[in-house]
């Protein structure tokens, strides 16, 4: 993965989060605006989430390259996209909402094609993303928007077949496990064969059963790094052998090394905008209770006016 060629600087960024859950099991979201019109070069960093991301910024709007494909817009983001860069200028909004593959089947189609790869929201929705993008620019406030975009993703699954509850069952067992799990335990749980659950994991959802245990231990371990945890320490804690483990899987992953992936932009405001998912940071003497984000603007409720 190459490094951005201008960093982002978060501090002039405002982040919201919903105020209360969405009230949608697997889905997560978080709203980002951009106070001062600038260039915005960053690199996805791998996570267990098919991501959908809704372009309400001015101006031209976000480019989303993965290896040389590049889509303009609000897209839908499928596990494991590999070189995935997010690049615009200007100022505006973005919300960015993350779901579990099960939920993303149910609200796009089977996400196994989406796996891999960066998809328009247009493609998958016609008429109804643009339609989805005027009712969250017409909206007054942060809180407003995630309604509305709840509302929206409650209504997609009901044409939708969800996938298999053995397999959905298999994909939270790896959640709640961080991804030290073994797919014949799982399968067995299930009442599968590996062999069968090996199938019809992959069927539905696009990975094998291994790699998202790979992948889910991987988002574990860079979120530890990013919030300033040792590798020695990290690679202990996830269950990897050993720190060259450690830099086999996050090069694996992310293409980066251990030291580049804890600076990462894309990980550095995770305890603001995903704090469900984000370990704590170490104390430092030197430190104290200061955020290395210090700048960055939270807010959360429907007190926060557009």
């Amino acid at each position: 993965m190459a490094p951005a060629g201008t960093p982002l600087d978060w501090t002039g960024v405002d982040v919201a989060v919903p105020r209360r859950p969405a009230g949608l099991p697997g889905v997560d979201m978080a709203g980002f605006r951009q106070r001062v019109p600038a260039r915005v070069d960053i690199a996805m960093v791998a996570h267990p989430s098919v991501t959908l991301i809704i372009d309400l910024s001015d101006g031209a709007g976000l480019v989303h390259d993965a290896a040389g494909r590049c889509e303009r817009g609000s897209v839908v983001i499928g596990l494991m996209p590999g070189d995935l860069r997010l690049t615009g200028r200007g100022g505006g909004d973005c919300l960015q909402i993350r779901l579990e593959p099960g939920v993303a089947a149910a609200v796009f189609g089977a996400p196994a094609e989406l796996a891999g790869t960066v998809v328009a929201l247009a493609d998958l929705w016609g008429r109804d993303a643009g339609r989805a993008e005027a009712r969250l620019r017409a909206a007054g406030s942060w809180d407003e928007r995630f309604a509305i975009a709840a509302e929206l993703l409650g209504r997609r699954p009901a044409a939708r077949r969800p996938v298999d509850p053995e397999v959905a069952h298999t994909w939270r067992r790896t959640l709640a496990g961080r991804g030290r799990v073994r797919v014949d335990g799982l399968a067995a749980e299930v009442g599968w064969s590996r062999r069968r659950l090996w199938s019809r994991f992959r069927a539905q959802l696009g990975i094998s059963p291994k790699r998202a245990a790979g992948l889910v231990r991987f988002d574990r371990a860079a979120r530890l790094l990013a919030a300033g945890h040792p590798p020695a320490g990290v690679a202990a804690e996830c269950g990897y052998a050993d720190q060259s483990h450690l830099h086999r899987e996050v090069r694996a992953f992310a293409g980066l090394t251990p030291a580049a992936l804890a600076v990462a932009p894309w990980l550095a405001i995770d305890d603001i905008a995903w704090p469900a998912w984000s370990p704590r940071r170490p104390a430092r003497a030197d430190q104290g209770d200061r955020s290395p984000h210090a700048g960055v603007r939270m807010s959360s409720g429907c007190s926060t006016r557009l």
